[in-house]
């Protein structure tokens, strides 16, 4: 389903033979340590990443990545990426359709997620910021008070798309609409989590109470029974708009561009 929707099954039928062509192609030296470093890093409670598993999916999970490092150089590898390759690994079990799925991810999906600058990611999150202030307002204001910047709270959110934060089945249904309607649905989740939890994440007194708090809203009954919670997520935030979200990335965008020259 995830080939057919995100447009990967058309790209693999077009270029044939291409994925193993990454393989066999001389290797950049400092890819092949950045990708290495991260592997025992990568689901170590997953038994099949061990390197005792037999087959042992380190080695698959390292041709994605360095295939993918090749294959768009003006991303090369950045942590996080091997969260996202080593769980389409454990989805599709195939190596080239995860390389393919990926491409689709970080290069239409969420572009500028995983650059060196990572500017998509960044961006994304002071969207998500603007949306909280609309949407939840007196979050967004106990956030100002206790001075906490977003990135502190859901920057992993965004960069593992949920993998390792919230239960297996409810990260398998979320992707199922990452890879149907792009983007929004982390928005969509990220504001039904906030806006479902405001009563305990306004308990907070500082902000390692915040970050504490933004930890358990990931956990328990809500997020465990996905059936509801997908229902809710497309429910409790509202209306959400494509155009909103392009107009509110590109203030965003602009301001952190500036920030930083």
């Amino acid at each position: 389903i995830w080939m057919a929707a995100s447009g990967s099954q058309d790209q693999m039928d077009k270029n044939p033979g291409y994925y193993h062509s990454l393989l066999q192609a001389q290797h950049d030296p400092k890819l092949v340590e950045a990708i290495r470093t991260d592997l025992h890093r990568t689901f170590p409670d997953n038994v099949q990443f061990r390197k005792t598993a037999e087959p042992c999916l380190q080695k698959t999970l390292y041709n994605v990545l360095l295939a993918y490092g090749h294959h768009n150089k003006a991303v090369g590898y950045c942590q996080g990426m091997n969260f996202i390759a080593g769980y389409l690994i454990i989805i599709t079990k195939d190596e080239e359709k995860s390389f393919w799925l990926m491409d689709a991810l970080i290069g239409r999906i969420l572009p500028d997620y995983y650059t060196p600058a990572m500017l998509g990611l960044k961006t994304d999150q002071e969207v998500l910021g603007q949306l909280v202030k609309v949407k939840v307002p007196e979050v967004w204001q106990a956030m100002t008070e206790h001075n906490v910047m977003w990135t502190l709270v859901v920057s992993r959110w965004f960069i593992c798309l949920f993998i390792d934060i919230l239960p297996v089945e409810t990260v398998l249904r979320i992707w199922d609409c990452l890879f149907y309607e792009g983007s929004k649905i982390i928005f969509r989740v990220a504001l039904t989590l906030i806006r479902h939890n405001q009563a305990l994440i306004l308990q907070a007194r500082n902000l390692p109470d915040i970050c504490d708090h933004f930890k358990q809203i990931t956990k328990g009954a809500f997020v465990e029974d996905c059936h509801t919670f997908m229902q809710t997520i497309f429910k409790e935030p509202g209306s959400l708009p494509m155009a909103t979200i392009s107009k509110l990335r590109e203030t965003c965008r602009a301001q952190i561009m500036a920030e930083e020259s």
